[in-house]
């Protein structure tokens, strides 16, 4: 009997160490062990978890320094705001997995700096939308004050609608960031979720 349980115990730590040679890390050895054997059992599965979440850093580093470069070639050379905008909308929000957004940019020209609206995703632009959003003004105007991201999740449901010719819902979160150039708001960007933004998702939009 303690021939035949040492045999099992063997069999399933070779298993899930094949597993591990062949890049499987969702693996791990559940079998039932005493003494030294549970032991080397728990050392196995403390390394796949080890090789699971560098593993993990690694493609998320990878996924970041892939798209920031995508972008930064994307709108190398373009010079009219709105088509950066929109395709910066463009991108960006399936990216991230967002399914409505928009871009503010900041408009100095009459004396008085505001916002106005410059592109959008997945939403009509109302006319209100296109004119000036002055600084401090809801969460896009207070964004481009503060100069730092604004977060919110468990969103009303009469608060905004993701729409399709299906139906709508609520998004579950919402972000809107600043971008900065020399410490200044030069733009706002506003971005809505069905799901949640991953904490990738979040660094990515920082950077």
């Amino acid at each position: 009997l303690l021939a035949a349980n040492l045999t099992t115990q063997v069999r399933a730590i070779a298993d899930v160490a094949t597993a591990v040679t062949k890049g499987d890390l969702t693996r791990e050895i559940q079998v039932d062990a005493r003494g030294e054997v549970v032991e080397l059992k728990d050392n196995i599965n403390a390394m796949i978890q080890n090789l699971r979440a560098t593993t993990d850093q690694n493609m998320e580093q990878d996924w970041l320094k892939t798209n920031l470069a995508k972008f930064t070639n994307m709108l190398q050379g373009q010079r009219d705001l709105t088509t950066v905008g929109q395709m910066l909308l463009s991108e960006l929000a399936p990216l991230v997995n967002a399914q409505c957004g928009a871009i503010y940019q900041m408009d100095s020209s009459n004396g008085h700096p505001h916002l106005a609206m410059l592109a959008g995703y997945a939403r009509a632009m109302t006319q209100d939308e296109r004119s000036r959003l002055s600084l401090g003004a809801g969460l896009v105007g207070q964004c481009a004050v503060e100069k730092r991201p604004i977060m919110i999740s468990d969103i009303p449901r009469d608060y905004v609608r993701i729409t399709s010719s299906l139906g709508d819902a609520p998004p579950r979160n919402l972000i809107v960031l600043p971008v900065l150039f020399e410490g200044e708001t030069k733009a706002v960007i506003e971005l809505a979720t069905l799901s949640q933004f991953t904490s990738t998702h979040l660094t990515f939009l920082s950077q």
